[in-house]
């Protein structure tokens, strides 16, 4: 489903991966121009993944920092 917010739209989505769901999310700006925000965190429900990548998509439109991951498999990636 496509949202839109401050005049950018926004398509949050969740992918099976394993036993977990992965974030993503892709925005158009407002200008024209395509952002994909992939792999935003892995979760344990496709709700909360979709919520996670929304909750990403609005502060990365605001231009605000994206939030942190819950989980990361891999500590030092962060």
């Amino acid at each position: 489903m496509v949202l839109y917010h401050c005049g950018a739209a926004i398509w949050p989505s969740s992918t099976r991966h394993g036993n977990t769901f992965v974030a993503h999310a892709c925005v158009l700006k407002d200008d024209g121009e395509p952002v994909s925000l992939a792999d935003l965190g892995q979760f344990a429900s496709r709700s909360c993944a979709y919520a996670f990548a929304l909750r990403c998509a609005t502060a990365f439109v605001d231009g605000k920092p994206l939030p942190r991951k819950p989980f990361c498999a891999n500590p030092d990636a962060q």
